[in-house]
């Protein structure tokens, strides 16, 4: 029987190692730049270059009434719209977001807000959704959904879509689901929770987006978004409510904080999707590393190492480790992605004449390993590759 002193001694070392921990997330949160509390002050300037972006919300956030930040950290009792209207500077990096360095920012410089409009009801959301898609051209009414991760703020997951849009550079109308995250380190548990509550909202959200216009859905989830995100859809299922699969574009999931055995279950009870799950990993991730010590050394997702069973279960994995983080947690390299599609289909097209049209097993791209690739992601790039030599006219 171990004595009351050894326990004592076990109970204070865990104490210790849990206060260092905590000290550690916050000097790495605090090494990131994050935008002011008032960043969405809209902005009536108008600079040369600067281009427009309009981004739909729906989020289970409360509402905040201080000036520049349109909803906060805790939850809200149902779901809630916006429609905000924002720009992106003719100066913009790709993968960075420039936050307003002094509310309301300059555009110019900046991403900014021009306009931001809550909204009422279900009927609003998909009215402003089926406006947006009408701009778009037949055979270009996509939608991106992106589901943000833990520590986020609201402002912070708005920027970070207006950033994803925008370098993508293919036409389509973003939408923002928004949970209530703090953006606290502090509060993983309660972002946690908020997570695991707003399940049911993103299943609500994701039919509101099949029964509008959009001839394409695409998914984008990060970080704790990902346990969000594959509840919903394991949700939607079983229950037989499920986007039909040739509505699908993609199902992302980057940097996926969920634990490795509970994903395995899911995709188990989902059974293996028609077009493959794309799981962004990153042996490096700091931010995982600290979700593995807090679920009791559990691996991640988004650090799994065995891409071979990843893909036997469903997912097409795309291996980030090699690749120089512009986060100090490496924990948002999957932004750095985005507009390397062309690169991609380039080197995919390239093995595959080398390979007398057989699709390769693993390709790499400037430090991205991908692994698992579907015949069907293959024929699409190989589509896209034949419709950008066509002369134009025809």
């Amino acid at each position: 029987m171990r004595s009351v002193f050894e326990y004592r001694r076990r109970i204070a070392s865990r104490g210790v190692g849990l206060l260092m921990l905590a000290a550690c997330m916050v000097s790495l949160a605090g090494c990131a730049s994050r935008p002011g509390p008032d960043s969405l002050l809209p902005t009536t300037a108008e600079a040369p270059g600067a281009t427009k972006q309009v981004v739909l919300v729906a989020t289970t956030r409360a509402r905040d009434a201080k000036a520049g930040t349109l909803f906060g950290g805790e939850r809200a009792s149902d779901l809630d719209f916006a429609t905000v209207d924002l720009s992106v500077p003719p100066t913009h990096k790709a993968g960075a977001i420039e936050f307003p360095s002094q509310a309301p920012g300059n555009p110019a410089t900046d991403m900014v807000v021009h306009e931001a409009i809550y909204r009422d009801t279900e009927q609003d959301f998909v009215r402003d959704l089926n406006a947006q898609l009408a701009r778009l051209p037949a055979g270009q009414r996509k939608v991106l959904v992106f589901v943000h991760g833990y520590n986020t703020t609201f402002s912070e997951a708005l920027y970070r879509l207006t950033q994803i849009a925008y370098d993508a550079k293919t036409p389509g109308v973003p939408v923002l689901f928004s949970w209530a995250s703090r953006g606290k380190t502090e509060d993983y548990v309660y972002d946690n929770n908020s997570a695991t509550a707003a399940r049911d909202n993103l299943e609500r959200t994701l039919g509101l987006v099949a029964a509008s216009n959009a001839e394409e859905i695409t998914i984008l989830a990060h970080s704790m978004g990902n346990w969000v995100t594959v509840e919903a859809l394991r949700q939607m299922k079983i229950s037989g409510r499920m986007i039909p699969s040739k509505r699908i574009g993609n199902v992302i999931l980057a940097a996926p904080d969920i634990d490795v055995d509970v994903f395995k279950t899911q995709l188990r009870r989902f059974g293996k999707p028609e077009k493959p799950f794309i799981v962004i990993v990153s042996r490096d991730d700091k931010a995982l590393g600290i979700s593995d010590f807090l679920a009791g050394g559990k691996l991640r997702l988004g650090n799994y190492t065995n891409d071979a069973e990843l893909v036997s279960l469903g997912a097409m994995v795309v291996d980030m480790s090699n690749v120089k983080a512009m986060d100090d947690m490496n924990h948002g390299k999957f932004a750095q992605l985005i507009g390397q599609g062309g690169k991609m289909r380039e080197e995919l097209e390239k093995e595959m004449a080398a390979n007398g049209g057989a699709v390769p097993s693993q390709i790499n791209v400037d430090g991205v390993r991908i692994s698992g690739i579907d015949a069907r992601i293959a024929a699409s790039a190989a589509q896209k590759a034949s419709e950008q030599q066509k002369p134009s006219g025809q």
